[in-house]
């Protein structure tokens, strides 16, 4: 099987928005559908590419009553693991309404918009927040916020820039009800 969107994962989740996938070291994550990561023990790995041939547990004739599938979406409403699972349901609701290409789109926008944040906002202990933002807010927020965050620290040193990104991040996840840390 030719494995396709290789950053999307087979649950429903962007590898993306993912701290592992910007790692900028050895230990760099590729997503969840590269080599590497295939030859990890995941149950999703095993049943949905290697025995379905599929490339997404929302098409798959069984996942209604999938109970592996159905125990990690329970679960993601309250946990989170490396990466944010806040809008897991959301991620598959648009995957099955509008598909893996459009999906593939949008979560390149995000990705675009992470990058940037990181490039121009990081002080070194901010990544996973960032990343967690790039997850939950709308791609409007975060182009709204990387656009005023650039305004209000054009002459900022690097830890200066961070902060006012937090505050920013912060007021939208404070007005809007957002979560912008991992849920353990």
């Amino acid at each position: 099987m030719k494995k396709c969107y290789i950053e999307i994962g087979i649950c429903g989740l962007s590898c993306r928005l993912c701290p592992a996938y910007h790692r900028e070291t050895k230990s760099k994550c590729e997503g969840c559908k590269s080599e590497y990561r295939m030859g990890a023990a995941c149950p999703f790995h095993t049943c949905a590419i290697k025995k379905k041939r599929i490339d997404f547990c929302g098409v798959c004739e069984e996942n209604n009553t999938c109970a592996k599938w159905r125990k990690f979406r329970d679960t993601g409403k309250q946990h989170d693991s490396l990466l944010s699972y806040q809008r897991l349901e959301d991620n598959i609701a648009f995957i099955r309404k509008s598909g893996m290409e459009e999906f593939e789109k949008q979560q390149l926008a995000r990705e675009k918009l992470l990058r940037a944040i990181l490039k121009e906002f990081n002080e070194g202990r901010s990544k996973t927040f960032y990343c967690i933002a790039a997850a939950v807010l709308e791609i409007v927020e975060l182009e709204s916020v990387l656009e005023n965050a650039r305004a209000k620290s054009k002459e900022l040193d690097i830890k200066e820039r961070s902060e006012v990104m937090h505050s920013l991040l912060n007021e939208v996840a404070s007005n809007r009800k957002y979560l912008l840390k991992l849920r353990r």
